[in-house]
């Protein structure tokens, strides 16, 4: 096991433990702010987060306010019985998703890209769902931003193959949840601020704002 991996572990060990942020995070969350106070203009406004999943896709919606300050504002998992076909999935995708589009107004969406997987059955699946959601976002003219798992996780944790759970802890740290929500959500949540923290926005972003 490398040391990389040693390092991790016991990050999360002491973070479990003692209910602090783990040093990846905070570095990387530290080192984006301070960035923004340079001469890129940081961005202000709601961020639309989108875990796309044909039966549990995860929503979430984060205000970003001066010197990056993070708010959960929304978030839902659009849960879908088994037994339910294919297009009442996709329906109920885009009825949900338009709707927090409608209601909340985001600025920009950010979503995961499908990870690789050898069954072309889930590949097939996964690529349903989320063509809904990259479908319904382009319909209401969203400039959207897609990120790897992999990169989100480095954003998020400083390390690649992070658990869910070491995810939704850091994310709900960030974000300063006092209670739990779901992995999708969580997710979802951790696309956004992905998002946030690796694309420079400029000043003509801030001026199409639509929050």
């Amino acid at each position: 096991m490398c040391a990389m991996q040693n390092n991790c572990r016991k990050l999360w060990a002491n973070f479990l433990e003692k209910g602090k942020l783990p040093r990846p995070s905070s570095h990387v969350h530290a080192q984006r702010v301070a960035e923004l106070k340079g001469n890129v203009v940081p961005f202000r406004g709601k961020i639309l987060g989108i875990d796309p999943s044909l039966r549990g896709t995860g929503l979430a919606v984060l205000d970003i306010k001066n010197r990056g300050e993070m708010d959960l504002i929304f978030s839902k998992t659009v849960k879908v019985q088994a037994k339910e076909s294919l297009s009442t999935c996709t329906r109920r995708i885009f009825e949900a998703v338009s709707e927090t589009i409608e209601h909340y107004r985001p600025a920009i969406c950010a979503a995961e890209q499908t990870i690789y997987v050898q069954n072309f059955q889930t590949a097939q699946i996964m690529g349903i769902a989320r063509g809904a959601v990259l479908t319904t976002v382009a319909i209401h003219c969203l400039p959207t931003f897609e990120y790897a798992p992999l990169r989100i996780k480095q954003a998020i944790c400083g390390y690649g193959r992070a658990s869910k759970e070491q995810i939704s802890k850091v994310v709900q740290a960030i974000l300063k949840i006092n209670v739990n929500i779901g992995f999708d959500e969580t997710d979802a949540a951790a696309v956004a601020i992905c998002c946030f923290f690796t694309e420079r926005f400029l000043s003509e972003t801030n001026s199409n704002d639509r929050h």
